[in-house]
């Protein structure tokens, strides 16, 4: 895994994604760049792993799932098959560019989504037993000075360092203040109020464009900017709507199916984005859980343990 460092990212919030970019080196400061990029994928409510990659190859599956396991499957081998959704990921497994890891998860047992998310991105031994995020202490061991661009920032990304969390405004010409104006703004105001105007100085020469807010256009260009030479160095997408209780269904035009289909587009924004640095960079996917193997009386899962992990 690339070293890399922790300072925050791009949040830009969409109807079921968020993307946050992390580790954008400050040009007199950063030395010895990772050479590499992280992302991850936070798909949130606990995926159903059985759905996305199901193992056709048991009897069983069918008896305990009649109405969850899709018809129309991409068969894998003798055993697994992936769900229709997924239309790009099987090209990228044929070109050995991805892989599945299946009945996987972190060692929790219980069924709070809060408890889950919390241990999965703080990467602890229990919940709340951490204060910062597993790849925002990775950022930290790189040592590689960076500023982040945010509105928050997700566990996962928090290290032990410093963070300066910047957000452009969408009011006209609040990206692109003058020095005179922004001295101004630091002579009305003391300590703290006063450091943070200085800090505008260092971030208002970041050109910020408008851009497009769903999933894949995230992706897209969270590839591009990573694969620049003085780009951020990793990247989390937050996607919603896996908690699956009732009226799961099968098929791509589902509610799970769509929220696949997100997933998938996303992947294929990273590659497209990313270019020939798709060859240094790693996307995974992680959830708090799976889902039960056997279907609720409300045609959908309840919370669960193993899940699928979908590595590129």
């Amino acid at each position: 895994m690339p070293k890399i460092n922790l300072t925050r990212r791009e949040f830009l919030k969409v109807s079921g994604a968020s993307l946050f970019l992390a580790g954008i080196p400050i040009p007199g400061f950063t030395q010895d760049k990772p050479p590499g990029t992280i992302s991850v994928i936070i798909l949130e409510g606990g995926m159903d792993g059985l759905s996305a990659v199901p193992p056709i190859g048991d009897p069983n599956l069918s008896v305990m799932r009649k109405d969850l396991v899709p018809a129309n499957f991409l068969k894998l081998n003798s055993f697994f098959g992936l769900h229709p959704s997924l239309k790009s990921f099987p090209s990228l497994m044929a070109a050995n560019n991805a892989s599945i890891i299946h009945a996987t998860n972190f060692p929790y047992t219980k069924r709070s989504h809060f408890e889950g998310q919390n241990l999965m991105q703080g990467g602890g031994l229990s919940p709340f037993s951490q204060t910062t995020g597993w790849l925002g202490r990775a950022l930290d061991l790189a040592k590689t000075p960076g500023r982040a661009l945010s509105l928050d920032m997700p566990l996962i990304l928090r290290g032990s360092s410093d963070v300066d969390n910047f957000y452009p405004a969408k009011i006209p010409g609040s990206t692109n203040p003058t020095n005179d104006l922004i001295d101004l703004m630091v002579k009305s105001h003391v300590g703290k109020g006063a450091d943070t105007f200085s800090k505008l100085k260092l971030k208002t020469s970041k050109e910020f464009k408008n851009i497009p807010r769903d999933p894949a256009s995230l992706a897209l260009y969270a590839g591009k900017e990573m694969s620049k030479e003085n780009g951020p160095l990793s990247s989390v997408i937050k996607v919603d709507r896996f908690d699956t209780h009732a009226g799961q269904g099968s098929e791509e035009y589902s509610d799970f199916g769509r929220q696949l289909a997100i997933v998938d587009d996303i992947i294929a924004g990273y590659k497209e984005g990313l270019g020939d640095a798709w060859d240094r960079s790693i996307v995974l996917t992680l959830t708090e859980f799976g889902r039960t193997v056997a279907m609720n009386g409300s045609k959908g899962t309840e919370h669960g343990y193993g899940s699928v992990g979908l590595l590129a």
